[in-house]
């Protein structure tokens, strides 16, 4: 990767002034600035950041943290209140479905359009144009006008030509989600092509996974606010901090202060957290929530042996989750994920989804349960690790009670059985119909 710097953001700030009628505008050009006619809103407030050459870098954030208005300062399309921008080479864009083309124009004379304001001669998109029909496949759509796509074949179009035409700057807003999978596997190969050749990618999804597996750098905002940056995976789980309910006197409590508190989670009946005194345990974990109820113990086995470091595939696992109540709670979930070391979900389940009614009738205030987990272990080599968590939930609300992300850790040892992430237990008949 280059040390080349593609885009920097410097303090960039952007206002929107609000006016609640017609006249409020006047008044204030009139007031030369002695009096406020209008609300501000901060979309965007000090960001700064730098993307390298051939850098792939993801930005989260819930709706109306201000990701669109920081897309459309970097294209040149939006102004900003404040700050610096600098970008450095051809910049290609998808900010919204079917942006820069006209729904009256078939599809072809869109993609001379589009490209030739991208920056590429007649005689370029004419060498490149069997590509970009070929990537985006639509067929004879091709010679229709764009009103008439669906979304998903407005979408293949658009990315068909930003990708083709090799810019220097490939931002994407969302436009992969509306592709089906097999156009998002050719679009992430075709990205993973461009970062390859130097261009600078800017991926903007909700799909944490896609900025864990796709990214080299991440950052959070969240209300205009630059609220995380860092590796992807710590920027996730922020990020699902945000979306689940975590609140900054909860964000205090997390592994690096958790041994500190050992002590005040013993309980009459001797409950202490003992979590991580146990060999599997990940003291890098991300841990979080309310602690009205506390994880603290696990059980690891397999194989007869208790607590193994790494286990061989196909094998069955038990986990035993021991969980304290310190407030009677109502209707209790316990949830286990399984994910890779680069953060991609494998598998996930909670005692709502597996119907455990004994876990939801469990609450009060005092009661220790254990909750086991058999898992099948049908994954390929590699490490893994585990999540465990309890919350609760009323409605649409979830409270987290204490959540505890890629805190137990093994190992699947090698086997010439299969390739790929699991395994599905194929089986290959053959037989000879002539000679």
């Amino acid at each position: 990767m280059s040390s080349e710097v593609a885009i920097k953001v410097q303090n960039l700030s952007k206002c929107y002034e609000i006016y609640d009628k017609p006249r409020d505008r006047l008044l204030q050009m009139l007031s030369r600035g002695k009096k406020k006619y209008c609300r501000e809103f901060w979309a965007l407030r000090d960001v700064s950041f730098e993307i390298r050459k051939g850098e792939t870098v993801g930005i989260v954030g819930r709706n109306g943290s201000g990701k669109s208005t920081l897309l459309q300062i970097l294209c040149g399309t939006l102004n900003p209140t404040s700050g610096t921008v600098e970008t450095h080479g051809r910049i290609a864009a998808l900010l919204e479905l079917g942006s820069g083309f006209n729904p009256e124009f078939t599809g072809r004379e869109n993609v001379y359009l589009n490209a030739s304001i991208l920056g590429l001669s007649k005689e370029e998109i004419d060498a490149r144009y069997d590509a970009i029909i070929e990537f985006a496949d639509i067929g004879d759509f091709i010679n229709q006008p764009v009103k008439t796509y669906s979304s998903g074949m407005l979408v293949r179009l658009a990315f068909s030509v930003q990708a083709q035409v090799e810019p220097d700057i490939l931002i994407v807003d969302e436009a992969l989600a509306v592709g089906d999978a097999k156009f998002q596997a050719r679009c992430f190969d075709r990205l993973k092509k461009l970062k390859e050749n130097g261009t600078s990618i800017l991926l903007v999804t909700h799909s944490s996974e896609q900025i864990v597996t796709h990214c080299d750098h991440a950052f959070l905002l969240n209300n205009g606010v630059q609220l995380a940056e860092g590796e992807p995976r710590m920027v996730v789980n922020r990020y699902l901090d945000l979306l689940f309910g975590k609140t900054q006197q909860s964000a205090s409590v997390e592994s690096a202060e958790a041994s500190d508190q050992l002590a005040a989670y013993q309980t009459p009946e001797g409950g202490l957290d003992v979590f991580e005194t146990h060999p599997n345990y990940n003291p890098n974990e991300y841990r979080w929530g309310d602690r009205s109820a506390t994880i603290i113990d696990f059980h690891l086995s397999a194989e007869g042996l208790e607590y193994p470091i790494a286990l061989d595939t196909g094998v069955q696992i038990k986990l035993s989750v021991f969980v304290r109540f310190d407030t009677d709670l109502v209707c209790p979930i316990l949830g286990m994920t399984i994910k890779t070391k680069e953060g991609v979900t494998l598998y996930g389940v909670n005692s709502e989804t597996l119907d455990c009614l004994e876990f939801r009738t469990c609450g009060r205030k005092g009661e220790i349960v254990e909750v086991e987990v058999l898992i099948s272990c049908d994954l390929a080599p590699g490490d893994y690790f585990i999540s465990v968590g309890v919350s609760t939930k009323d409605g649409e609300e979830v409270t987290p009670r204490d959540r505890r992300y890629d805190s137990i850790h093994f190992q699947v040892r090698p086997t010439d059985k299969f390739f790929g992430l699991v395994n599905l237990d194929s089986s290959i008949r053959a037989k000879k119909v002539s000679n």
